[in-house]
């Protein structure tokens, strides 16, 4: 170090020389620790923003490079003292990891050295208390606060970790999100956007409560898109230091269609379905502010026979693909979707380790580009719904046509009472189990299904689904909606030509049935449109091939499109599928921008008028006195 001790300088080289290893110490200086206001802190909460600061006793003789280190080991910071001078301050940064070194260990005291190029101390903090931040928990779809109930309280995942959780609609701070409730499922869920502000309150809170400047955010499910959303859209200043999701469909999940066929839990089962958020969510929210973005997928599922409705391998109801459908680090897990919150394993192997990361694990993630839509393998016949009467029954008939390699079925039972008698195109009862069909029933009241089982090479024709009310059933009957998903045989491909139309702009919907590369004559095809209110519009579609019909928003808000086609193959089978598409509607700007001209007119012609009347008093007063003069 160039410092104005000479004396001490040739000393240490004598004793170098010598092969005496030199005396690491200070030479009288300070370290501070700044905080946000820049004021000297003794004590800080893992992730809040600093500065440092170095002033040493003596003025250095040429410029001079501090670099700032945790005890004495890991680098954090440096800055530069001028010719002549005697202090330096790094620029703001974040202190994320300091509560934790690279062994999972917590340090509630660090000491900061500053140290000069050839390695010597310039100077040494006091011990700086650190306290770890906060744990902020976000539920999924139809959901709420006790999806965390193992994270949460005295024996909670968080309490061996020493670390604050708080699960938003916990109580515990305001803030409570609407993403369907099972006590009422017709009626309205919050938006995405609607959620990301209320947990945007939520944070804040957290952060009066704890004095903490940054939360760890720990999300299940739709509880990513709503954190994303808060991320891109409402946060004002990071403070949110990574993000960790668990089993959140980055690429949607139409598994949702179920629900959203009996018009439950909208808009939120709309926004979940896959084409919402490969072609509207996933274009429009890509800002991070540099945080990091993980997700855990679970891949229990790996044999399509076995997946009910969405492709493998996945949690029974969001793929691994859907998983990465962005840029982030992922990581798999043989758990079921909604077991993420529950597992042991899946926060000892995977939360635990995040949450433990150490100050030179945190890297500044860049905004990707937007991802364009893959497509799915998976090709669904229409939606079937209705209802089962209190020990009734009801049968339907299902398509499958040649070529098909897996039919998937989901049933969807508001009651979870149901049981199901399946006749294949032979006519034989096939007695389903979990591994021939894999037959999977889920009695979690949350879930996108209740029933699913699939079947590889079906044989082709009309197969004859039963369903039956049994001794649990309701009085009241019970709500269903079935879907069927098939891998082979024909292909629609079915398009909007904007998924994200103003009010009032035409949109054009088109639709092509296709086997083997030969497009087919389509005899029958209709739009469903369902808006977020529920309400449904139908339209209709000329026959024939690579057919199109249009339609005109007129209010602003997400609409489910189902593209619902029957045509033919060649050997005169029934061909039905269906395309569910999601779109957006945005608010016409020509009517704002209409509106805003309305208000300058009137503000404008009022300060005419004021002008007018001020003339005019003028005028008089000026009249009456040289009257008065006269």
């Amino acid at each position: 170090m160039r410092l104005k001790f000479p004396i001490l300088t040739v000393l240490l080289s004598v004793l170098s020389v010598y092969g005496f290893a030199p005396i690491q110490q200070t030479s009288g200086g300070i370290v501070t620790l700044l905080n946000r206001e820049n004021q000297p802190a003794s004590q800080i909460t893992d992730g809040d923003s600093i500065q440092i600061q170095v002033t040493l006793p003596q003025p250095v003789t040429q410029t001079e490079k501090i670099n700032f280190s945790l005890d004495g080991a890991l680098p954090v910071g440096s800055c530069a003292i001028a010719s002549e001078g005697t202090s330096c301050i790094t620029d703001p940064f974040l202190s994320l990891g300091w509560y934790w070194d690279a062994n999972g260990t917590p340090h509630d005291t660090r000491t900061i050295q500053a140290v000069v190029d050839d390695g010597e101390i310039a100077a040494q903090s006091n011990p700086i208390r650190i306290f770890p931040r906060p744990v902020v928990m976000v539920h999924g779809f139809i959901s709420n606060s006790d999806a965390w109930k193992f994270y949460l309280g005295a024996d909670g995942f968080l309490a061996d970790l020493n670390l604050a959780g708080f699960a938003i609609g916990d109580g515990q701070v305001p803030g409570k999100l609407e993403t369907g409730s099972l006590l009422n499922p017709v009626g309205r869920t919050n938006t995405i956007k609607e959620n990301a502000e209320i947990l945007g309150e939520y944070i804040s809170g957290v952060k009066q409560k704890t004095g903490a400047e940054m939360v760890d955010l720990v999300v299940h499910s739709m509880g990513g898109m709503i954190s994303r959303y808060y991320i891109d859209r409402v946060m004002r200043e990071r403070d949110v230091a990574q993000l960790i999701m668990l089993g959140s469909p980055m690429g949607g999940s139409d598994c949702s269609v179920l629900p959203a066929a009996l018009g439950f839990y909208l808009p939120a089962s709309i926004e979940i379905r896959e084409s919402y958020m490969t072609g509207v969510f996933n274009q429009q929210i890509t800002r991070r502010h540099g945080i990091e973005f993980f997700d855990l997928g679970g891949t229990a599922i790996n044999e399509a026979f076995k997946s009910p409705c969405t492709d493998i391998p996945n949690d029974t109801v969001v793929s691994f693909g859907s998983i990465n459908a962005i840029k982030l680090q992922s990581a798999q897990i043989n758990v079921l979707h909604n077991d993420l919150t529950f597992s042991d394993e899946t926060f000892q192997d995977y939360v635990k380790p995040l949450l433990q990361r150490p100050a030179d694990a945190f890297l500044s993630a860049p905004d990707p580009a937007p991802v364009p839509q893959a497509e799915s393998s998976l090709q669904f016949t229409r939606v079937y719904t209705g209802h089962v009467d209190a020990g009734g029954s009801i049968a339907l008939t299902i398509n499958i046509d040649p070529n098909v390699n897996v039919a998937g079925f989901a049933l969807y039972d508001t009651s979870r009472s149901m049981t199901t008698v399946v006749r294949g195109a032979s006519g034989n009862i096939i007695e389903l189990d979990p591994q021939t069909n894999g037959f999977i029933r889920i009695d979690d009241p949350t879930s996108l299904f209740y029933l699913g089982y699939g079947f590889e090479n079906p044989k082709p024709g009309p197969w004859n689904i039963t369903l039956q009310a049994s001794e649990s059933t309701p009085s009241s009957g019970a709500d269903f909606a079935i879907s069927v998903y098939f891998v082979g045989g024909a292909t629609l491909v079915a398009e909007s030509s904007t998924l994200t139309p103003q009010v009032n702009e035409t949109v054009e919907f088109t639709a092509d049935l296709s086997l083997g590369g030969l497009s087919l004559e389509i005899q029958d095809a209709k739009a469903v449109i369902q808006g977020q209110d529920g309400n449904i519009e139908t339209l209709s579609f000329p026959t024939g091939r690579q057919i199109s019909t249009s339609w005109t928003p007129h209010e602003p808000g997400v609409y489910a499109v189902d593209i619902i086609v029957t045509g033919s193959a060649p050997d005169g089978s029934v061909i039905e599928r269906t395309g569910f598409l999601a779109i957006e509607v945005q608010p016409n700007p020509g009517k704002a921008l209409t509106l805003f001209n309305v208000l300058l007119v009137i503000v404008v012609a009022l300060v005419i008028l004021a002008a007018i009347v001020f003339f005019l008093f003028n005028a008089v007063r000026l009249f009456r006195r040289a009257t008065k003069i006269k």
